[in-house]
């Protein structure tokens, strides 16, 4: 029997209170987070982990001192491998999962892989939009350990994807529901936030991230008035915007309540769970923006678990060892597109 192996790739998150600095310290010396020579990036990184742990792990502390991300992403992992093994019964199908700043980190992931030894793998990201600072470190990492079996295939972006903008879509629809349909609503298409120069020097993610809101919105005729923003802007360098919590302060100037759908994130974690439900609920109220309400994250979502194993065996059955998922192409300009800086380099070679 055929084997495939399906690697999801994710940020990770601490799975105690302890292990908040050390999540932190693996976070902040990676080089496409700060771009740095290497001593440089690992005194910063140290220096970050301390001064900002304390806050850091507080607010794992409102959510019970550890991070939902690992067993959200497993339940995932189970999830899309289930819908595989039905859609193929005749390949043998194993999903695994690595994780970029926590474990299970890549080398420990690599191993299981290369035991299993597949014919076949297929790296997917649950980064929709890709960007050089998730996607394309994960699949560095990744590449740099995996020494096992099996023709590699990547995914390397699914921005508006018809299951993604689906599940997003319901999301939306119930959070509104569930409210009793309130009129007067603006809706904030958050996305987490990239510092302006990594955007200006070719990264797609700002793109991709307002094509996906384009396709929701194209969707939800009864919210004319959107907005795409973003949120978690750390540090003193101009960042995307205009941000999150300034959206929310003007909706509230406005006489406008709100509702916001995270939508660079597929699952629960601390920027939705705490940021969102909470810091910038405060900053609503204190803002007069009523009501306030959230969307979740696309999570075991049917129509997003199906378009996830679509994307698998597309890729299974391609020609090409990496592309994106869906209509989506990147315009020119962006000369990080995963795809260009492959064509790019065959090209050099």
């Amino acid at each position: 029997m055929k084997k495939l192996a399906v690697v999801l790739f994710n940020l990770g998150g601490p799975d105690s209170l302890k292990a908040v600095k050390p999540f932190l310290f693996n976070l902040f010396r990676d080089p496409a987070i700060i771009d740095l020579p290497a001593a440089a990036r690992l005194l910063l990184a140290a220096f970050i982990s301390t001064t900002r742990g304390r806050m850091a792990r507080a607010n794992y502390g409102r959510i019970g001192g550890a991070s939902p991300l690992l067993p959200q992403t497993r339940a995932q992992a189970a999830a899309l491998e289930t819908a595989l093994q039905a859609t193929r019964p005749e390949v043998e199908t194993r999903c695994f999962i690595a994780m970029r700043y926590w474990t299970p980190l890549a080398a420990e992931t690599a191993a299981q892989v290369a035991a299993f030894a597949p014919d076949e793998i297929v790296l997917l990201p649950l980064y929709p939009q890709y960007s050089t600072t998730t996607t394309a470190s994960s699949l560095q990492d990744w590449l740099s350990v995996y020494k096992g079996s099996g023709r590699t295939r990547t995914v390397c972006c699914y921005p508006t994807a018809q299951g993604l903008i689906e599940a997003h879509v319901q999301a939306i629809g119930a959070a509104w529901v569930a409210a009793g349909s309130p009129p007067n609503l603006r809706l904030l298409l958050s996305a987490h936030g990239l510092p302006q120069r990594v955007v200006d020097g070719g990264d797609p993610y700002e793109a991709q991230v307002e094509a996906t809101a384009a396709a929701i919105a194209e969707r939800l005729p009864q919210f004319p008035d959107w907005r795409v923003c973003y949120q978690s802007r750390v540090g003193r360098l101009v960042w995307l915007g205009p941000s999150t919590d300034d959206e929310i302060r003007k909706a509230g100037a406005e006489g406008r309540g709100v509702l916001i759908a995270p939508i660079a994130f597929v699952s629960e974690h601390v920027e939705t769970l705490v940021e969102l439900d909470h810091d910038y609920a405060l900053v609503a109220r204190a803002a007069g923006c009523s009501p306030y309400l959230r969307a979740q994250t696309p999570g075991l979502q049917a129509d997003f678990i199906a378009e996830l194993a679509r994307a698998v065996l597309g890729a299974a059955g391609g020609e090409h060892d990496l592309g994106p998922h869906g209509p989506w192409r990147c315009p020119a300009g962006h000369a990080k597109c995963a795809l260009r800086t492959r064509q790019n380099a065959g090209a050099a070679a």
